[in-house]
């Protein structure tokens, strides 16, 4: 999302010649950085690993551990550097388990060494997710419900021995494909019971992430990671032939067509975990776009149906219950799968408007702190056409709530900000 707020003001600047830009990464320390933190990575420096090694062992990096900060950061850098050598495709994750940014490419390509190190520095956090599938060749099956466990250990011996990672609720047991990822996909469920196998389209969150309180940590080593068993791929098969006995589903006309979130909802494969949001949202953007209720659940309704692990009836009949109106970043934070890059019904042709607070205020903007710079950038990116409040606000940055409240009140009194919003 801040690189997306990063380039829409480099761009600006760089129209107007108002300074240099060499796409660093100090624009908004206090957005990228909740502490006041320095930063001066430059984008365009060719790291090596050993300077990665010796960038983050130069952070310290706060609710790891309770041991100094010299031995956590090597801690950290060892397991980034692990990561790296096994060839896994990284993401940074927020504190709830969240990718920071837009993270389906890194399914096809991995994270440069500059791009890794940037995420340490612009979201100072220890989180990290590794992307599974083919890309890292890593299946992972995420077992929570621990009553199961022993059985299952039964029927996949290899799980006693296999790379194990605690979570919080249960573990992680990790798996190599060997090259044979590409077809492997995520299930939602094996042998009937709720234990899930990520592959392909999924990601984990990693050790030395800490989520909740809760440290990610190994019990048993990734030296000892172990190839995906026979039986937990005949499951997967199995699943598969069962599952595309879906009906098949062909897009209907609608009103607001123009609005690419929709596209991206109908187009997709949705998953457990994504259906019951994502339906709901279709249908309130299909009512927003003055399309009839009847039509609106006709089209929810079928799209369901075509999902190779529909919604029961019940739950669907959930979603036609009430309306309600959603905003673009809404739509955002709750679909992480959503981009908003090729939306006309944002950027109409992908030029701001006229009313935008950055275009009204140009040449304003380098007048003012980086904190004020940095929300007016959010207020015209992220937020534009919006009335976000400012806990909203404070959330989406990261910052603290009296620092954005104090920088909406300088902007409203230098008149780039209307006293009747951002409350």
């Amino acid at each position: 999302m801040f690189f997306y707020v990063l380039a829409i003001y480099c761009v600006i600047m760089s129209l107007y010649c108002l300074w240099e830009c060499d796409y660093q990464i100090a624009y908004f320390p206090e957005i990228a950085l909740s502490s006041q933190q320095d930063c001066n990575i430059n984008c365009n420096i060719k790291c090596s690993r050993k300077a990665v090694r010796a960038w983050l062992g130069s952070l310290h990096l706060p609710g790891l551990s309770s041991e100094p900060s010299k031995d956590l950061s090597h801690i950290h850098n060892n397991i980034i550097q692990e990561y790296l050598e096994n060839g896994y495709s990284l993401i940074p994750i927020d504190h709830e388990k969240r990718p920071y940014i837009y993270w389906k490419q890194y399914q096809y390509q991995r994270a440069t060494i500059n791009e890794i190190v940037r995420w340490q520095a612009q979201f100072n956090t220890p989180n990290i997710g590794i992307v599974t599938g083919y890309i890292s060749q890593l299946a992972v099956v995420d077992v929570d419900e621990l009553g199961f466990l022993p059985k299952l250990k039964e029927r996949v011996p290899q799980l006693k021995e296999t790379t194990r990672v605690k979570t919080r609720r249960g573990y992680h047991y990790y798996f190599k494909l060997n090259g044979n990822g590409k077809y492997t996909t995520s299930v939602g469920s094996l042998f009937g019971r709720r234990i899930e196998l990520k592959s392909n389209g999924n990601y984990i969150v990693a050790p030395p992430s800490v989520i909740r309180n809760h440290r990610y940590t190994y019990e048993v080593p990734l030296s000892k990671i172990l190839p995906i068993p026979e039986i937990l791929l005949r499951e997967i098969s199995n699943k598969g032939n069962f599952e595309h006995n879906a009906i098949p589903f062909k897009i209907p006309r609608y009103h607001g067509y123009q609005v690419d979130c929709i596209r991206q909802i109908l187009r997709r494969e949705l998953k457990e975990g994504e259906r019951d949001n994502s339906l709901f949202i279709l249908y309130n953007l299909l009512l927003q776009n003055k399309n009839s209720k009847e039509h609106a659940q006709n089209i929810v309704t079928r799209k369901n149906n075509s999902l190779s692990n529909p919604l029961p009836e019940r739950e669907l009949n959930k979603i036609f219950r009430k309306a309600y109106h959603y905003s673009c970043s809404s739509i955002r934070e709750k679909l992480l799968y959503v981009c908003c890059e090729n939306c006309s019904y944002r950027f109409r042709v992908g030029r701001l408007g006229d009313s935008n607070i950055l275009i009204r205020s140009l040449r304003l903007l380098p007048e003012l702190t980086n904190t004020q710079r940095g929300i007016a950038c959010l207020l015209g990116t992220v937020f534009d056409g919006e009335n976000p409040s400012i806990n909203r606000i404070a959330n989406v940055a990261k910052m603290n709530y009296n620092t954005v409240k104090k920088a909406i009140q300088a902007l409203k009194e230098k008149d780039i900000l209307d006293d009747s919003l951002y409350n």
